[in-house]
């Protein structure tokens, strides 16, 4: 990345993604493992690589992640799209995960939707469920705010009692019901990866208070929290954890159950968006 500070290479990234579009996008959200599909059905939409734009850090490759911001409307909400995301397991530092939702926030975004791909922990879950993340546990080992605030990002002590913001949780579960796609609801909680997590893991998740499981979302809402962001999380139950049935975990499950629910997520997801721009208006 360039030098400049934080700020300066933020700002930097801002510059050249409104020389592609002169946008004001008001809600963001981050498309997690193969759930891209949403980008999709976005009107006018414009994508650019993250290779494009200056001090993204660019994803080694995971299958399922794009790698592109989509910048679009839905509903005629104008909306930023991260298709694709940076993951702690790739080696980079941490603060390089959230970059690009620190971006979305300097593009003037006030509210994003974080999806991500999840192993259901809470035994009445079943793969194609979708659970809108009430709180979160921190099992990274560190934090995106470790070293040098940046002040003019957020507090050096952001608060995280409500992490996932309670007015937009209604407005997901009024969404879900108008649509008549069913919305579970449960604790995340984010582990580094890049190995699934072993049964007896699991069990020690199931204690903690832990309804699901995954590999991303706690640094990027924490960083969109110190942002002054509001945040909201949904989660795809693409697989149940170790232990819970008898069988290897492997990815491809993973992508085929975001494929047999896509539309489903997509139609939730273009119901809520115009209701959470309609909440920042209010």
């Amino acid at each position: 990345m360039s030098g400049g500070g934080l700020l300066g290479r933020l700002d930097e990234a801002v510059r050249a993604i409104r020389k592609v579009r002169d946008a004001s996008p008001r809600v963001g959200l981050v498309l997690g493992s193969g759930l891209g599909a949403f980008a999709g059905n976005l009107s006018d939409p414009v994508a650019i690589p993250y290779a494009g734009i200056p001090n993204f850090p660019v994803s080694t490759g995971v299958v399922g992640h794009a790698g592109e911001l989509v910048l679009g409307s839905t509903g005629g909400t104008p909306v930023a799209v991260l298709s694709g995301r940076i993951h702690f397991y790739e080696g980079r530092p941490i603060q390089d995960t959230v970059f690009p939702v620190r971006t979305l926030a300097r593009l003037g975004v006030k509210a994003v939707v974080l999806t991500n791909a999840a192993g259901g922990v809470r035994r009445t879950f079943r793969p194609g469920d979708l659970m809108l993340i009430s709180d979160h546990i921190n099992g990274f080992g560190t934090n995106p705010l470790v070293g040098l605030n940046e002040e003019g990002l957020g507090p050096r002590f952001p608060d995280m009692t409500a992490v996932y913001d309670p007015a937009l949780r209604r407005l997901a579960r009024s969404a879900s019901r108008q649509v008549r796609v069913p919305l579970k609801e449960g604790v995340y909680i984010g582990l580094h990866g890049p190995s699934y997590e072993t049964p007896a893991e699991i069990r020690a998740i199931r204690r903690l208070g832990a309804d699901a499981v995954g590999m991303s979302t706690v640094p990027e809402a924490i960083a969109l929290r110190h942002a002054g962001a509001r945040v909201l999380g949904i989660s795809t139950i693409t697989n149940m954890a170790a232990g819970i049935l008898k069988k290897p975990l492997e990815h491809t499950e993973v992508l085929e159950t975001t494929q047999r629910v896509g539309a489903r997520f997509v139609k939730l997801l273009t119901a809520l968006v115009p209701r959470i721009a309609e909440s920042l208006e209010a």
